[in-house]
């Protein structure tokens, strides 16, 4: 089966000569000239990738990869015609998973492209898009977790907590990166929320709840071995 990409890109040319690229490599293409149709294409089709520009009509970049990070972990390159240092790091807490600054290579694009695709398949992530740690088992599609084979009811949230922090797995995370990705820039409450939701994970998920750790003064991070 090909690997599928969603190309959103306002630049009609732009988005075509990232289009040859991957058609040449035999991958399924979807395109976008805007936040809003990049939105409703991702909900009808199964994207393996996503190549983001940040500068787009009716919603942006950053409001897209905020959108998309709620409910997938899919990944996500992000195109800008910027190479500042602090957007970069905004796009990294924000869920991006890496980012080509114009005018790019599309060779080293689509190749950027596999690698992160090939990483995010690795040996936890399966073709029914489950993850395994132990007896720790999350499925993304269908939005269950389950520990020794007994389902563990999950809150909306509570999920996006654990998801996240699994896909960041190894990696320490502050309480702001885990309230900028879960519950988005615009959320009025604080850091207490995190600890509140990590309480609740921990008590639900059993003997599998010493995989999330917390580090002091820092914040969380989930061990994946």
């Amino acid at each position: 089966m090909a690997q599928s990409v969603l190309i959103v890109e306002d630049e009609e040319l732009v988005r075509e000569f990232i289009s040859d690229y991957f058609e040449k490599e035999v991958w399924s293409i979807y395109e976008a000239e805007d936040g809003q149709e990049a939105l409703s294409i991702f909900e009808k089709q199964q994207i393996d990738i996503v190549i983001l520009d940040v500068m787009l009509p009716k919603l942006d970049g950053w409001t897209v990869c905020r959108r998309l990070r709620k409910t997938s972990s899919v990944p996500i390159i992000m195109l800008t015609a910027r190479n500042d240092e602090d957007d970069k790091l905004l796009g990294f807490e924000m869920g991006v998973d890496d980012y080509v600054t114009k005018p790019f290579s599309p060779r080293v694009l689509v190749a950027k492209a596999k690698a992160l695709l090939k990483r995010s398949m690795g040996d936890v992530y399966m073709n029914d898009a489950t993850r395994k740690f132990g007896l720790l088992e999350l499925n993304e599609r269908s939005r269950t977790v389950s520990v020794a084979g007994k389902q563990a009811e999950l809150s909306p949230k509570e999920f996006d907590v654990l998801l996240y922090l699994i896909k960041q797995k190894d990696t320490v995370l502050t309480r702001e990166q885990l309230l900028n990705a879960v519950w988005g820039y615009d959320f009025f409450g604080d850091a207490r929320t995190v600890d509140t939701h990590i309480k609740k994970l921990r008590a639900k998920l059993g003997e599998e709840s010493k995989r999330i750790v917390t580090v002091i003064r820092v914040g969380y991070k989930f061990e994946g071995m």
